[in-house]
């Protein structure tokens, strides 16, 4: 397993930010989602600090839909970064722990009324427009509330990144926005400026999610400048702000080439400043968002080994006190993780084993076939990686509790997230 910076190993054991895994187990006991709140730190700081250019205003948006909390949005509001929300709960929730919402963005295809009503009245910043249904609604909204709306309109350029089918946004058959290559964009944009209402800046775009080849990137924002320069040309307006998205690769096995990010934010802007000033644009703002590159390897989830099984075919299983329940990623995506026995971090790694969770499905893995010391019950068994998407998507099937969620710095460690309760599962019901 990887040792991300802030990982250490005492006597043997791992230890998070100074605080080791026994410690964190019997101050908090497992499963535990755990996070170097200095990693956190250290990533926003990456992004603000080589986003930048002297040629337009920059902003760096936190993609929350990875992991969204109270601690973690007061956070990135301290770092200086804007927001993207995507529903009313991430809006309710960045309003809720003291966001500017004038840096707020809010995304998705299918908005409701409520969404959108509720987005204006907490002043969000901007809202990106995904269909004419959406344009529509938000347009009758914004006379309503006489406020005037500032709107991005999604735009899909249609660029093939190389990543999971699951995870890819810019085909041309994506749900989500309007192609560039569809005529009937251009009646459209005519329309959203002509509203009194509406101030359209510009366009938004987003090719997918952990992607690890640079020239993606490059040849999409190369895409959206050549079209901002033929709507400026033909429809005699100008385009103030492109967002261009996040989804930049991050490490979870050694399988993944993640770039190095400070030095792709540096080549990126570069690319940016040039091909603005190769199609004549005078953009006042370039937005990007990135979410599991900013808390994916800062995350790692903390099991406690219970059985223990060699079966009749030969695989060997150790079975863990969560599973997909908390992480659901490999069921979904067939997604690969690392893993170590975290109080035996240096011993020989001589049996190869297959990592499953207590749910009643078959498919309830978390890793297969990882090289791992002799394992025992009452061991502690780390998964790393697992900041962005898994505290996100967790569920309670089986009626399993949601995780509770601790950030470590220094030697300290706090609780930022409750675990749930046996009577929290039943709040709800009649």
């Amino acid at each position: 397993m990887k040792l991300f910076n802030g990982m250490t190993v005492e006597n043997n054991e791992l230890a998070i930010s100074g605080v080791t895994v026994s410690e964190l187990r019997r101050k908090y006991g497992t499963p535990l989602y755990v996070y170097d709140e200095n990693m956190l730190e250290n990533q926003c700081d990456t992004f603000i600090s080589n986003f930048k250019s002297e040629k337009f205003k920059t902003e760096v948006l936190y993609a929350s839909k990875a992991f969204s909390c109270l601690e973690v949005l007061r956070m990135a509001n301290r770092a200086g970064l804007g927001v993207d929300v995507v529903s009313l709960g991430e809006i309710h929730t960045a309003y809720k722990a003291g966001y500017d919402m004038s840096k707020a963005y809010f995304h998705g295809n299918n908005k409701t009324r409520e969404e959108l009503k509720y987005a204006i009245e907490v002043g969000l910043g901007t809202i990106v427009i995904d269909n004419d249904y959406e344009y529509e609604m938000i347009n009758d909204l914004a006379k309503e509330s006489k406020k005037t709306v500032d709107v991005l309109l999604r735009i899909n350029t249609g660029i093939d990144a190389h990543t999971h089918e699951y995870i890819k946004t810019a085909k041309d058959d994506s749900k989500f926005g309007y192609s560039v290559y569809d005529e009937t964009i251009f009646d459209l944009i005519a329309d959203i400026n002509g509203q009194s209402n509406l101030n359209f800046l510009g366009f938004h775009s987003h090719i997918g999610s952990q992607i690890f080849e640079k020239s993606s990137f490059y040849e999409a924002a190369k895409v959206v400048m050549e079209f901002s320069r033929r709507v400026e040309e033909e429809l005699r307006l100008t385009i103030k702000v492109l967002n261009l998205g996040g989804g930049f690769g991050v490490y979870y096995t050694d399988e993944d080439k993640p770039f190095e990010l400070g030095e792709f934010l540096q080549e990126y802007i570069k690319v940016i400043e040039t091909e603005s000033e190769n199609f004549g644009l005078e953009l006042e703002k370039v937005v990007i968002e990135p979410g599991r590159s900013l808390t994916c390897n800062a995350g790692s989830t903390l099991y406690t080994v219970g059985g223990v099984k060699k079966t009749f075919a030969g695989r060997e299983y150790i079975f863990v006190d969560g599973g997909m329940a908390d992480n659901p990623r490999y069921a979904l995506y067939k997604a690969k993780y690392e893993a170590a026995l975290a109080n035996k971090i240096n011993a020989d790694e001589n049996t190869v084993y297959t990592v499953a969770g207590k749910c009643c499905e078959s498919g309830d893995m978390l890793v297969m076939d990882t090289k791992l010391p002799k394992a025992e019950q009452g061991d502690l068994l780390i998964v790393p990686s697992t900041g962005a998407y898994n505290y996100s998507m967790s569920s309670n099937y089986n009626r399993l509790p949601k995780l509770p969620v601790v950030f470590v710095k220094d030697g300290t460690s706090r609780l930022v997230i409750k675990g749930e309760t046996l009577e929290d599962l039943i709040r709800q019901d009649i």
